[in-house]
C-alpha cells in the first residue's frame, strides 16, 4: 500500500474539487491518503471582496487540515494542485513549497511519485505552464514525475491535457465537470499505483 499526500491551494473551490477526486482515486487503488490544504495568505479584506472565495474558505476551514512538510515526508507519492496565477502556481502554494528546503536538503522528497493539477479561468489561461512549473519543482526534489499522458481514453473527454487534469472555471466556482473529476480520480489511481511500484523496488 502506498501513502499518498494530496496537497492543494484553492480560492473558490475548483482545485479543491479536483484534489478530492485525486484523493478518491488514490484510495480506490488501495493507498492511504492525506488530503491537505496549504495555509491561506491573503488578508481577510481580500477574501471578503469575493463571496465565492469567502464561502470556500469558510466551508473548508474545519473540513480539510492544513498541510505541513511532515505530510510530504510521510508520503510515498504526492500530488500538488493550485489555481494558475499568471501561468504559475498561486503564492500560497509557492510559500508552502518554500518551507520544504529541509526535506529537500536531506533527500526526503526524492524517489517518490509526483503529479500535479490545476484550474484557470480560461482554457488557455496557463493550465499547462502551471503544471510544468510544478514539474520543475519535482525535478529539483528528485521525484519521479507521474503525468497521466494519454494512457486512458477518459482523459480525452476531460480535455486531453497529458500533463495533469485541468479545469477552465470561467471565473466561477463549482465548474469542474464529471469528465474532469473522472480524469482526476484516474490521475490519483495512477500516482498510487506507480508510487507503490517505487516502494516495492
Amino acid at each position: 500500500m502506498a501513502k499518498i499526500a494530496v496537497i492543494y491551494y484553492s480560492s473558490t473551490g475548483n482545485v479543491h474539487q479536483l484534489a478530492a477526486a485525486v484523493a478518491e482515486g488514490a484510495q480506490e487503488a488501495g493507498a492511504e491518503v492525506r488530503l491537505r490544504r496549504v495555509p491561506e495568505l491573503a488578508p481577510e479584506e481580500a477574501i471578503d471582496s469575493n463571496p465565492l472565495w469567502r464561502a470556500h474558505v469558510d466551508a473548508t476551514a474545519d473540513e480539510v487540515p492544513e498541510a505541513t512538510p511532515a505530510d510530504l515526508e510521510w508520503a510515498d507519492g504526492y500530488a500538488l494542485g493550485s489555481p494558475t496565477r499568471f501561468g504559475t502556481p498561486a503564492a500560497q502554494m509557492k510559500q508552502f513549497i518554500d518551507t520544504l528546503g529541509g526535506l529537500w536538503f536531506t533527500g526526503k522528497l526524492a524517489n517518490k511519485g509526483a503529479t500535479a493539477f490545476t484550474s484557470a479561468q480560461n482554457v488557455h489561461g496557463g493550465n499547462e505552464t502551471t503544471i510544468l512549473t510544478f514539474f520543475n519543482v519535482f525535478s529539483h526534489f528528485g521525484a519521479v514525475i507521474v503525468p497521466p499522458g494519454y494512457t486512458d481514453p477518459l482523459l480525452f473527454e476531460a480535455g486531453g491535457n497529458p500533463y495533469g487534469v485541468s479545469n477552465a472555471s470561467g471565473g466561477k466556482s463549482a465548474t469542474v465537470t464529471d469528465a474532469e473529476l473522472a480524469a482526476a480520480r484516474y490521475q490519483g489511481r495512477r500516482l498510487a499505483e506507480v508510487s507503490a511500484k517505487l516502494v516495492a523496488a
